[in-house]
């Protein structure tokens, strides 16, 4: 089964949008995603093969996981959501613990984004989450990501501490893929409590990276907005 998917993968290849997408994602010398290879496969696409492919192996969804192929690993993170949504709690720690295991493989934004909120969040919503706040002082750039993305679980179910503990952690990180999540999930606390938001923002804003600031108060009124990117709040 794994033979025929990759076969499909590869007939669904385009050359041109591979070379764009690479482009996109950083993939030259220097960039976060130096070295990766890409298919040029849309994401829908994949999710439809997913779909498809739903009972693939355990163990095929690891190597496909362990490919250099951005389009496969990304697969493969669908999968796991979708084996981790269907998974009884023995299912549960599996994945988790793979997940876990193989973070060097969850090594760009789309692939911490897509899978991190739906299987570390969910695992740990009701378990000590000491190591959201481990990842988050890592050096790895997606450990960091994964950390606070995870936590995107548990603002959907109007727990907002964790979120703000990695907030402070990840306050001065030099990453500007971290400061677009940061305020990507204090935004997320404003939608469902701006009072919480603007707690932690009037502690920090003045120190805070411009970019993190600017996603923070997105929906914030224009007039309020304004005041607090010229430092008037």
């Amino acid at each position: 089964m794994l033979q025929e998917l990759c076969g499909r993968l590869n007939d669904l290849s385009d050359p041109v949008k591979a070379e764009n997408v690479r482009r996109y994602f950083k993939a030259e010398p220097g960039g976060y995603g130096e070295g990766d290879r890409f298919l040029g496969i849309r994401v829908p696409v994949l999710r439809g093969l997913a779909k498809e492919y739903a009972d693939l192996p355990f163990d095929d969804i690891l190597r496909l996981l362990h490919t250099n192929i951005h389009e496969q690993r990304f697969l493969a993170l669908l999968l796991l959501v979708q084996g981790f949504r269907k998974a009884d709690p023995e299912g549960e720690q599996l994945i988790y613990e793979q997940y876990m295991a193989n973070t060097a493989r969850i090594n760009n934004w789309d692939l911490v984004d897509v899978s991190a909120m739906h299987i570390v969040g969910p695992y740990l919503l009701e378990r000590d989450k000491k190591i959201l706040s481990e990842l988050a002082s890592s050096c790895s750039l997606w450990k960091r990501r994964i950390a606070i993305m995870a936590t995107f679980h548990f603002i959907r179910q109007n727990r907002f501490e964790t979120t703000l503990e990695l907030a402070e952690i990840l306050l001065y990180d030099r990453e500007d893929l971290i400061h677009k999540a940061v305020g990507w999930m204090l935004r997320e606390i404003g939608k469902r409590d701006q009072g919480a938001e603007e707690a932690f923002l009037q502690k920090h804003y003045r120190v805070m990276p411009r970019t993190m600031l600017r996603y923070a108060i997105e929906n914030f009124p224009e007039r309020l907005r304004k005041m607090y990117l010229r430092g008037e709040v």
